[in-house]
């Protein structure tokens, strides 16, 4: 998500603030989106607001709550927010009532509100009351925003998180493998912060084994306290169809086996092994193999359910190697990929590459995805993608 800094300019510069204000309750917020919200005064950002967590005051209500402690009237101001104000009563009543208390007397909406399950109206209940509304200031912005929000609503799955880190030339690690950093310091701080945001991390079983990875999030240790509302450590998930012994010197093992999660194959997770573990507390889930595809070919979308339903996840990252990206992405479960490309050429054809495991003939063949943000972190490049699906 590109940093707004500006403080003043045109409607656009403030959306920009409220996105960016939005995805500081990401992952805190679902099953709800994140929102956030800003009033602008003579051209300036007054008071701010986001949706900090589910169940909480909504970007709109904690917005007017800053206007009213720095001692600003917010009838003097435009509210600038990234969705459609509701109009209903849920865990809390309806933001519409609180903004049309205030006074406020222009809006701007970044975009309407997707959810059927409601009554909705809420731009139309504003301009009843009089309050002049404009809809549709950086709508594709705010639109992906709530792209997690609208998974949630339409699919039985998580939302998924797919982070790589590369070389300019799209590599990942060097021929031989070792668990070496591509990025900078910068970047993987923001990794941290992702993993703040999820409730699991996802590696294959290379990167367990080679690795030893704890998929913690570290923020704190990094001199960064900035944790969302309610923060847990997200459950390692590792895909591998070979289990490890259950009191094997891995760290994940060794500090969290209860928080661990391992999807193998429906033979693996039968097997003595397997069983050895679960009575340590790690999950191991079989999964179905796809037609035609193989042993090593799994079945992720059940998965994907069941992260959900039974351990209430709501977000993902994969932090995999080539083969498991491309499968992910073969398996239309990759809903955002964020990329840090470092400024550094690695020149070797044998290098790992982002993407492994397909031998494709053509460039019709390629998957389609599109540039939905980018920005700078230290050196790095920072590229997010969504799919073009459809």
């Amino acid at each position: 998500m590109p940093t707004c800094l500006e403080t003043t300019g045109p409607l656009e510069s403030f959306m920009r603030r409220a996105a960016e204000l939005a995805l500081r309750g990401r992952g805190a917020t679902a099953p709800n989106p994140c929102v956030g919200a800003v009033l602008v005064r003579d051209g300036h950002i007054v008071a701010e607001g986001w949706h900090k967590a589910h169940g909480g005051p909504h970007a709109e209500v904690n917005c007017l709550a800053d206007a009213a402690a720095k001692g600003v009237n917010p009838a003097e101001c435009t509210l600038f927010v990234t969705l459609e104000p509701c109009n209903h009563h849920g865990k809390t009543p309806p933001c519409t009532g609180a903004v049309l208390q205030a006074g406020v007397k222009r809006v701007v909406v970044g975009c309407g509100d997707p959810n059927q399950d409601v009554a909705g109206g809420g731009v139309e209940a504003l301009r009843a009351a009089g309050v002049e509304v404009t809809v549709g200031v950086e709508e594709a912005l705010c639109r992906d925003l709530i792209d997690e929000f609208v998974t949630w609503k339409t699919t039985p799955r998580t939302f998924n998180i797919l982070k790589m880190a590369a070389t300019i030339d799209g590599k990942i690690a060097a021929r031989g493998g070792r668990p070496q950093a591509v990025s900078g310091p910068a970047s993987q701080q923001d990794v941290h912060r992702l993993r703040s945001q999820v409730q699991a991390v996802i590696v294959g079983g290379n990167t367990f084994y080679g690795d030893n990875p704890q998929l913690t999030c570290r923020l704190e240790q990094m001199g960064d306290s900035a944790l969302p509302e309610g923060f847990c450590q997200p459950l390692a998930v590792i895909v591998t169809s070979k289990l490890p012994k259950a009191y094997s010197n891995y760290t994940i093992l060794r500090q969290r086996p209860q928080q661990a999660v391992f999807w193998t194959s429906e033979y693996s997770a039968k097997t003595p092994l397997a069983e050895e573990m679960r009575e340590r507390g790690t999950r191991i889930w079989g999964l179905p193999e796809l037609p035609g595809g193989g042993a090593d070919a799994l079945d992720f979308a059940p998965a994907f359910q069941r992260l959900r339903q039974e351990l209430s996840c709501h977000l993902t990252m994969c932090e995999g190697g080539g083969h498991l990206a491309l499968s992910l992405c073969r398996q239309n479960l990759v809903d955002e990929f964020v990329l840090y490309l470092a400024p550094r050429v690695l020149g070797d054809a044998e290098g790992k590459s982002l993407f492994a495991g397909d031998a494709v003939q053509t460039m019709e063949q390629a998957l389609p995805f599109r540039l939905a943000h980018s920005s700078t972190c230290g050196d790095d490049l920072k590229l997010t993608y969504k799919p073009r699906r459809g």
